[in-house]
């Protein structure tokens, strides 16, 4: 798998699209594989993707560093931004989803009309190919499925996400079109920003997707 930094604390990882975050069903998943790959005893998680989402993923090289990143995450002061894309307009083009999210059938999960726990997601899109949306997405908050059910709320699911999206549609697609693009936050009086286009999927790697990450090359500075 793909290194995208390393050091004496942790690493970054390229996780591929369709990998498990954790070992299932005896398929190793993505902290074991990575494990292997550095050749160390452990590595302490600090965040999480889902299945279907790639891109930019920190791993701690000891409990020290993993409780240092666990504290700047509750404290919302590591900067994370997404990529994703939909086969369907949004209702609007940029802006706020705040709602409290509940589980509902089968792992999924739906937003509510109540905001007494937020998710809070801030976003801005654009078009790409006829019936393409290009998201640029920062999460503010760390729930579940997050994403997935916001871009769903306002008419644009995910494509090729089988869970929210039209099913059939989606088992069309090559892959489920979330990629974890951007970090940035400050680690013991050190910043540190990254950035990582996807590398899986024909949608991602259009020439124009390609094209509007040039405009989105620091996300940082466009929210």
């Amino acid at each position: 798998m793909q290194i995208i930094f390393e050091n004496s604390d942790f690493v970054i990882f390229n996780k591929p699209a369709g990998l498990n975050f954790h070992s299932e069903d005896d398929e190793a998943g993505f902290v074991v594989l990575a494990t292997k790959q550095l050749n160390l005893s452990q590595l302490y998680s600090v965040h999480r993707l889902d299945k279907m989402t790639s891109g930019l993923i920190i791993l701690a090289k000891s409990s020290e560093v993993a409780n240092s990143f666990s504290k700047m995450f509750e404290k919302k002061e590591i900067q994370k931004f997404y990529l994703a894309l939909s086969l369907r307009k949004p209702k609007k083009k940029q802006g706020w989803i705040k709602a409290d999210m509940s589980s509902s059938r089968r792992g999924s999960y739906k937003l509510l009309q109540t905001k007494e726990n937020p998710a809070i997601t801030q976003f801005l899109s654009s078009a790409l190919r006829v019936g393409e949306r290009f998201f640029l997405v920062k999460p503010h908050t760390g729930k579940t499925h997050q994403i997935r059910v916001a871009l769903k709320s306002i008419g644009s699911p995910i494509a090729g996400d089988i869970r929210y999206a039209n099913a059939d549609e989606a088992k069309k697609e090559e892959r489920g079109y979330l990629h974890a693009y951007a970090l940035k936050f400050s680690l013991n009086d050190e910043e540190f920003s990254f950035t990582c286009q996807p590398t899986e999927g024909e949608r991602f790697l259009s020439l124009e997707a390609k094209e509007k990450l040039k405009s989105w090359s620091k996300p940082w500075d466009m929210f």
